[in-house]
């Protein structure tokens, strides 16, 4: 039982990341109608400015939850007000092309001075150590991850779908011609949602940092399931991204416990039946 316990904890841990992250891949999707394959990469960056902050600066774990997104995010507007921008109203496929071909670009040269060997970012004090529960030892900074990640994606449903600017924010994507007429800088919060979703992906890669530590590809090797859990809940769904993201990482969890040969594949062949099912994903909408 302990080994299934542990495996639960590692699939909720995994799951934290994979609600982060495709709930910013659905902020940008869902707002602007963006592929964002660069997502993985902006991801690893955020998990690498962490560590320049430590390393260079000074500046430990708390402070750098904060910074840490603030400067992926405002990267990411830079790259939407230079590039992305211009690709409004195109298929898809050139934002999936444009932006995969960025995740190269930023992965190799990350790689070229890094290597691809991991680097080690501690665990900030506060958090170390662990907490017998009785049926099983829960390591403090593995429970911390998935309480704080709960809080920041419930956070930015809650922005997007229950405030004003997040009104605001759907109306400038539905409608941008009359969301201009009431005085509203529609280009501006294009930008800014761009940056919030890609904010989102740095803050997963700071959390990740001290457990799976600091790696050029680390962003690679998740992506792709991230891509499926944005399928499953439904492409821009924001509620659906959340719920699919901590649901697919228990499942993936338990399928390491009693058929290990599956972990690596369940996620897809879930997204194969869902779409067989519901082309539109769980919480998705037909266009």
């Amino acid at each position: 039982m302990q080994a299934l316990y542990a495996q639960l904890l590692v699939g909720l841990i995994n799951g934290s990341f994979y609600a982060l992250l495709s709930l910013g891949l659905a902020v940008i999707f869902g707002m602007l109608n963006i592929i964002n394959f660069a997502h993985g990469a902006l991801y690893m960056m955020g998990a690498f400015c962490a560590y320049f902050l430590l390393n260079v600066a000074g500046i430990g774990y708390w402070p750098a939850l904060i910074l840490a997104p603030i400067v992926v995010g405002i990267f990411g507007m830079i790259l939407e007000r230079t590039m992305l921008q211009w690709l409004a109203g195109l298929d898809h496929l050139y934002g999936l092309l444009l932006t995969f071909g960025l995740a190269l670009i930023i992965q190799g040269v990350f790689q070229n001075y890094f290597g691809s060997s991991g680097l080690p970012y501690a665990i900030p004090d506060e958090l170390k150590g662990g907490m017998n529960l009785g049926f099983m030892y829960l390591p403090i900074y593995r429970g911390w991850v998935v309480i704080f990640s709960l809080i920041v994606c419930l956070g930015t449903w809650y922005l997007i779908e229950r405030t004003r600017l997040g009104a605001y924010l759907r109306a400038a994507t539905e409608n941008p011609t009359l969301v201009r007429a009431f005085g509203i800088n529609v280009p501006r919060m294009i930008t800014l949602t761009y940056g919030l979703g890609v904010g989102l992906a740095a803050l997963a890669g700071v959390l990740s940092a001290p457990i799976n530590q600091v790696r050029p590809l680390m962003g690679e090797n998740v992506i792709i399931v991230v891509f499926a859990v944005v399928v499953i809940g439904g492409m821009g769904s924001i509620m659906g991204s959340i719920v699919t993201g901590f649901a697919l990482g228990v499942i993936e969890g338990l399928t390491k416990y009693f058929y290990p040969e599956a972990s690596n594949t369940v996620v897809f062949v879930l997204m194969v039946l869902v779409l067989l099912v519901k082309p539109t994903g769980l919480t998705g909408r037909a266009a």
